[in-house]
């Protein structure tokens, strides 16, 4: 046995002990309450002859005694220790000997009476102590056997009585220990074994929990057992919902389905006009019909994104190797405008011509150049980061360079929650999705309220284990036609603007297994939030 297992199987026996020595406990009282009312009865019981009557009363009345206060201070609470248990079955081994030799001795019934004294030591200590029980009986049997030839002149069938009582302990002593081992060791293995079945329910809740793929578990009627978070944000956008009861509407009509036809596929569906493209996938844990139903949701909008970031890398590439053609012509174009703007001939019409060329020379040039970021984007260097804190510089270093874009002067106010836990993320990528969502929320506000106002709030999940960060405007808002085009590329409601930076934003977050998603408010204007990976998650 292992020393791991040997641990096991001692502490096993020494959370046992008590128990079974408290049994025990109540036979010794049993045994001593017949003894003391033969004595009230009959004390020459059967017309048997005491040799010491005086004695064996005493002891009979002692023994009693005894155990019954061993029964209070049991009942009162106390935990024997080894060395009481030890103490005592050592006084059980004496005292049945000496009530053996004070009546009719070895041929006394009450000699049987060790057999039981032996075998409990040897459950309650199956050890070499075990064995010294075994012995000491013996050697008591044969002293009282040969105390009694000696002094009362006794035959030698007492002899061999008393050898075949010392065979009869040491069997005892050994098939005892024997079973008493086996069964220490089989609640020592299955110990272990439901330690490791939690230690693996644990683990797999954990990995359940944290999985991108949402997982429900119900019952054939919609009857949710249980959802990870990845299920209530891919349904409901938001994975701090209260727990789910019920499965939604679209997924139950689809498990109403399956359920009638298992080999169909279900359709693809969304919960909401600005909701992702969702999959839904069944499959039953057991052969049974009323078995639970596991529900796989999956974001098809995962699968597009892919596409789209493999065409966008094809076409920087393509970008890439015929820049010089597209920006040698956009070059002389927009110096060609700049000087048709300094000849003295140019009316105010020509101005505005010249202004236009010039506007969109520059949107075409920042279109070339987000497409070769695209294309040309480093791998993440996640680093575990206090958000707050890295939020307080970004903001401290971002507010001057606001100022000096010709705009009034931003004000920016920054908010937390307790015991906020620290995140993984590329501290320069997450600069660049907080550069882009606040350049488009202060624009917003500017040009809706007059001011360019951002409120920005560190929060933690439901869960206590994630952050994440709140970007809100003062803007006019989005509708949900527009919501649902607002991470594409090329998709912009600024007709100044390219239609990539919040499409390469939420690519960033996805690079570090972060979520950037549009929050629904009753308020005016406009909420994302960055939801991080849980700090100990590999990226």
């Amino acid at each position: 046995m292992s020393v791991d297992g040997h641990f096991q199987s001692t502490h096993s026996l020494d959370s046992q002990r008590p128990r079974l020595f408290r049994i025990y406990n109540h036979y010794r009282l049993l045994v001593s309450l017949i003894l003391a009312g033969l004595l009230l009865v009959e004390f020459d019981a059967g017309g048997a002859t005491y040799r010491m009557a005086p004695i064996y009363q005493a002891t009979v009345l002692g023994y009693l005694g005894l155990n019954l206060l061993l029964g209070l201070v049991m009942l009162a609470g106390h935990r024997p220790r080894a060395s009481h248990i030890t103490l005592s079955i050592l006084i059980d081994i004496v005292v049945l000997h000496l009530l053996v030799a004070a009546s009719t001795g070895i041929t006394s019934g009450l000699a049987n009476l060790v057999i039981v004294s032996v075998a409990a030591g040897n459950i309650l200590a199956p050890s070499r102590l075990g064995l010294f029980y075994a012995a000491l009986a013996a050697l008591g049997s044969l002293g009282v056997t040969l105390w009694s030839a000696w002094t009362f002149n006794t035959g030698s069938d007492d002899l061999v009585r008393a050898g075949s009582l010392g065979i009869l302990y040491f069997a005892a002593a050994f098939l005892l220990q024997y079973i008493s081992r086996r069964l220490i060791r089989s609640e020592a293995l299955a110990s272990s074994r439901a330690r490791s079945i939690a230690e693996l329910e644990q683990i797999n809740q954990q990995i359940i929990h944290r999985m991108l793929t949402g997982i429900i578990a119900t019952t054939p009627n919609g009857d949710v057992r249980l959802a990870n978070a990845a299920a209530h944000e891919l349904l409901f956008g938001d994975p701090e919902r209260r727990p789910m009861q019920w499965l939604p509407r679209p997924v139950r009509d689809q498990l109403k389905q399956w359920l009638s036809h298992p080999d169909a596929r279900s359709e693809p569906f969304q919960m909401g006009s600005a909701s992702p493209l969702l999959q839904a996938n069944f499959t039953r844990l057991g052969p049974d019909q009323h078995d639970l139903i596991l529900v796989f949701i999956d974001d098809l909008s995962k699968v597009t994104q892919q596409a789209q970031q493999m065409k966008l890398a094809s076409l920087g590439r393509l970008t890439a190797g015929i820049s010089h053609q597209i920006r040698n012509p956009l070059g002389a174009i927009s110096h060609a405008a700049q000087l048709l703007a300094e000849s003295p001939n140019c009316d105010e019409g020509d101005r505005r011509m010249v202004d236009i060329i010039q506007r969109h020379s520059g949107r075409v040039n920042s279109i070339i150049e987000n497409i070769l970021d695209l294309s040309r984007r480093r791998e993440s260097q996640v680093e575990l980061m206090d958000v707050h804190e890295w939020l307080t510089r970004f903001i401290a270093d971002y507010q001057p360079s606001a100022d000096q874009s010709g705009r009034p002067a931003p004000d920016i106010t920054l908010t937390r929650d307790d015991h906020i836990p620290p995140a993984r993320f590329d501290p320069g990528q997450l600069e660049q999705v907080l550069i882009n969502l606040c350049d488009n929320g202060l624009r917003y506000s500017l040009a809706e309220t007059g001011h360019p106002t951002l409120a920005i709030h560190v929060g933690i999940t439901n869960d206590g284990e994630r952050c994440h960060i709140d970007v809100r405007d003062d803007g006019p808002g989005l509708s949900d036609e527009q919501c649902e085009h607002l991470f594409e590329p090329f998709y912009t409601t600024d007709q100044g603007g390219t239609g990539l930076g919040l499409y390469l934003a939420r690519e960033l977050c996805e690079a570090n297994q972060a979520h950037l998603g549009l929050l629904k408010t009753d308020g005016p204007g406009c909420c994302f939030r960055i939801t991080f990976a849980h700090q100990d998650r590999l990226i």
